[in-house]
């Protein structure tokens, strides 16, 4: 695929959507290590479920306004009514049951934070905070393990997955492909 800027990358980085090509960039596979970025990365990968990400990307900022820039006690107090706002809002993916498990998986990752004095923590601590560098995957032992401790602890819309997807996103596993320039 030839790009307007002479770099390869992925084959999964539409080369016509810049947003998507600047997510690739400068975030895909980047360690984080900072709770709300996390949050706002699980909240987002939950929504993507039977969706592209290209689709969640594209309303990330609807997405911001819409959960109150995904700050985790505002989101763990939404009530019904603030639900029904979301379920009417057309920027942002409106389906009951991911807005509802946004709700609970906010209060669950709240919980997490204090067993494990931050989301970082808990996340990191599977591989003893070290990346994993593995290609061409859609789940893994790694992404088993966690999605089923996720699900044991209550939270909704994190499979197996969808989890390996955030894990990638968030950078605890590098996926870039051969031949793309961020290839490691």
């Amino acid at each position: 695929m030839e790009w307007a800027d002479g770099k390869t990358r992925c084959w999964w980085a539409n080369p016509k959507n810049e947003n998507y090509i600047r997510y690739h960039d400068e975030e895909w596979g980047v360690p984080v290590y900072d709770d709300h970025k996390l949050f706002e990365m699980l909240i987002l990968e939950s929504f993507q479920a039977g969706l592209s990400w290209e689709c969640v990307l594209n309303k990330q900022e609807n997405f911001r306004k819409a959960f109150d820039n995904f700050d985790l006690d505002k989101v763990c107090s939404y009530d019904d009514e603030k639900m029904e706002k979301l379920m009417n809002d057309p920027g942002i993916i409106r389906n009951r049951r991911k807005i509802q498990a946004a709700v609970s998986n906010a209060n669950i990752f709240r919980n997490i934070q204090e067993e494990f004095q931050s989301f970082s923590n808990y996340i990191w601590h599977w591989t003893d905070r070290k990346v994993i560098y593995e290609k061409g995957l859609t789940r893994s032992e790694l992404s088993d393990t966690v999605s089923d401790d996720l699900k044991k602890r209550g939270m909704k819309f994190v499979g197996t997955t969808i989890i390996y997807s955030y894990l990638q996103a968030v950078g605890v596993i590098y996926s870039h492909e051969e031949g793309c320039f961020l290839e490691k």
